[in-house]
């Protein structure tokens, strides 16, 4: 992808990791996101249930399941929406579990989710400026100081253009002085995924992201997603659509009955009978 069709990513993360083009070679040395023997219960719910696998950095790596398997709550798990009863959960090096969601995202793990949470009644430019963070306007004090004023006004201007460079990279541009509550669902999307990446994060974990999008809005988000893996962010997907998931993943995890049933290649997903049954046999 051309520094013309994509947003300054080396500017944002520095150097991107390499992508290892055998995605069927997996290893935890590997891997930027481990999460281990993971429990959750809801009262007498077991909804996540000794759940493990670890997601490869650099790659787009699908979740799935029927319905109740335990995959939204597993993603709330690991972003600090629940916290879990046991178990643990790495991203970088570093053991996130029990972490507030918001130092989870700070850290470099950001989420999306099912349905797009974005700010309606504000423009998609304004909902995108307020992404980044350590924002000096945020303090009251460097906002009303004449000596601390100018660069208030300066990264204002810098994030700009950011957002102005990452709405251009998703194609919504021309949304950016529309109020989102006007935007079509598979706009949303696309402007959810664009403010997820305002936040300069490392791995994104996307929750439905073509849930109600009409397939030309589809193929416009599963070409962004390709552009960002290549430029080195790191994708872990809850999707329903099984055919989407083994087109566009590498590696592929299954859950059933809140914990792993399987993991692999979606060549060898798909020809698991265990996987056929629980996933292709449930509710879907």
């Amino acid at each position: 992808m051309s520094s013309a069709d994509s947003p300054d990513v080396e500017a944002q993360r520095g150097d991107a990791e390499s992508v290892d083009e055998d995605a069927s070679v997996r290893s935890v040395d590997d891997a930027v996101l481990n999460v281990s023997n993971l429990h959750k219960h809801f009262g007498g719910i077991v909804a996540v249930d000794d759940t493990s696998f670890s997601v490869e950095r650099g790659s787009i790596t699908g979740l799935i399941g029927p319905n109740g398997a335990g995959k939204s709550t597993t993603f709330n798990c690991i972003t600090g929406v629940y916290e879990p009863e046991e178990g643990s959960v790495t991203f970088d090096g570093t053991d996130i579990t029990g972490w507030e969601p918001h130092q989870v995202a700070n850290q470099g793990l950001v989420r999306t989710f099912q349905i797009a949470r974005e700010l309606p009644e504000m423009t998609v430019l304004e909902n995108m400026m307020l992404a980044p963070k350590d924002q000096l306007g945020e303090h009251l004090w460097r906002s009303v100081l004449p000596g601390a004023r100018g660069a208030v006004v300066e990264q204002e201007r810098e994030l700009r253009e950011q957002a102005w460079e990452t709405l251009e990279f998703f194609e919504i541009d021309h949304l950016a002085e529309e109020y989102a509550m006007n935007l079509s669902g598979g706009q949303r999307k696309l402007l959810d995924l664009a403010r997820a990446l305002q936040t300069d994060p490392e791995m994104l974990m996307l929750d439905e992201p073509m849930a109600g999008v009409n397939p030309t809005l589809e193929e416009k988000i599963l070409d962004r997603i390709h552009a960002l893996r290549e430029d080195g962010y790191t994708f872990l997907i809850v999707e329903h659509d099984m055919d989407l998931i083994m087109e566009h993943c590498e590696h592929v995890i299954v859950m059933h009955q809140g914990g792993v049933l399987d993991e692999g290649t979606p060549e060898a997903i798909q020809s698991n009978e265990q996987v056929i049954e629980a996933y292709l046999g449930g509710e879907v």
